[in-house]
């Protein structure tokens, strides 16, 4: 199973505790997902009201403008393609920052223990400190923008490919994706169908779908992809 989300198609809804922001919700558990997807469209003057602090672990990825991340008591400001991990009962609080609007996109998972294993640790990053790690094919690259340790349940890459370049194999697996196109165009293969997408289409891919992609256009394209990873099958 699978959905293809263009932007225009995506209807905006209204958050508890956010002020002056539109919120897209793309994956939810109503689609079938074990987790959430969102993109917060958040106006000069709005964001959280006020802290949070639950059971799930949260990812912020800022796509455009600018985003005051008050993150375990700390204050940082977040730019296009830095980001933040909220691990479980943690505090914190985004707004928009420097007096215009900004764009974020925000994961929501419950938390998976391992026995003997440290939980993560909140923590900042940024996309242009991560090395772009060439796999399987020239011209395709991977930057895993969260520690590739047992403490993490899931993870978030971007994968960039130049134009022409594509996946080696049709892939078929266990993990389910959440798939936002950051940059230039393609065409993906989901299940037996094919479809073009563009920069801000959304892309949900249940666990065995069947896929491959590769860029089309005069530019390199680019997306955000979510996965769950390290944990045994559940039953």
């Amino acid at each position: 199973m699978y959905a293809v989300m263009p932007p225009e198609g995506v209807l905006e809804s209204r958050l508890p505790n956010f002020r002056a922001t539109r919120a897209r919700v793309l994956a939810a558990p109503a689609l079938g997902a074990r987790f959430a997807q969102i993109l917060l469209q958040i106006a000069a003057d709005g964001g959280m009201e006020k802290p949070r602090c639950d059971s799930l672990q949260h990812f912020l990825y800022v796509v455009e403008g600018a985003a005051e991340l008050v993150l375990d008591g700390a204050t940082h400001r977040l730019t296009p393609g830095q980001y933040a991990y909220v691990p479980v009962a943690c505090a914190f609080r985004l707004r928009a920052a420097d007096g215009a609007a900004t764009e974020v996109m925000w994961i929501q998972k419950p938390y998976q223990r391992l026995d003997g294993v440290a939980a993560p640790a909140p923590f900042v990053g940024d996309a242009a400190n991560v090395a772009a790690v060439c796999k399987h094919t020239e011209g395709r690259t991977w930057q895993h923008l969260l520690p590739d340790e047992l403490g993490f349940d899931f993870a978030v890459n971007i994968l960039a490919f130049e134009p022409g370049n594509y996946f080696p194999m049709v892939e078929t697996h266990v993990m389910e994706h959440g798939l936002y196109m950051l940059e230039g165009q393609g065409m993906y293969l989901l299940q037996d169908q094919w479809h073009e997408c563009w920069a801000k289409d959304f892309i949900y891919m249940a666990p065995f779908c069947p896929q491959f992609f590769y860029a089309t256009g005069w530019s390199r394209a680019a997306y955000l992809l979510y996965k769950d990873v390290n944990r045994d099958v559940a039953f």
